[in-house]
């Protein structure tokens, strides 16, 4: 027994280490696949990273094209209402100046017609074109 022990031993022995090299090819083969597969999913990982950031990039610049368009417009749109307010500003002195003639005229009339007034006689009355040739003839 001692030999078909020692026969099964030696058999035995001979077998593990083929099972023990066998089985550190397939670990081996196994963390070979992993580290594969990690690194084709890291790979992945950073194409997919790459993709974003410069996707995000491209609307940036989208972004900056557009803002810039916009701001273009303000700019054209304020030049606009820039110049329509020096027109209504030039506008407003002119009828600023126009008013103040005009106040000055009805100032004018009102002391005409006062002086006239105050001055005739109680029986002299004046009609509408003796007040108009009378401030026709006046330099007001």
């Amino acid at each position: 027994m001692a030999s078909s022990s020692g026969t099964w031993s030696g058999s035995m022995t001979s077998s593990t280490p083929q099972n023990s090299g066998s089985s550190v090819e397939v670990l081996q083969a196994q963390m070979d696949e992993r580290k594969r597969k990690r690194m084709d999913s890291n790979r992945e990982s950073a194409r997919r990273s790459r993709m974003k950031r410069q996707k995000h990039l491209d609307d940036l610049v989208t972004l900056v094209g557009e803002l810039r368009k916009e701001n273009q417009q303000i700019v054209t749109d304020l030049d606009t209402i820039y110049q329509n307010y020096i027109r209504v500003a030039a506008e407003n002195s002119i009828l600023q100046a126009q008013a103040d003639e005009l106040t000055h005229w009805l100032q004018s009339l009102n002391e005409i017609i006062w002086f006239l007034l105050t001055n005739s006689s109680a029986t002299q009355t004046y009609s509408l074109s003796d007040v108009t040739s009378i401030l026709t003839s006046s330099e007001y």
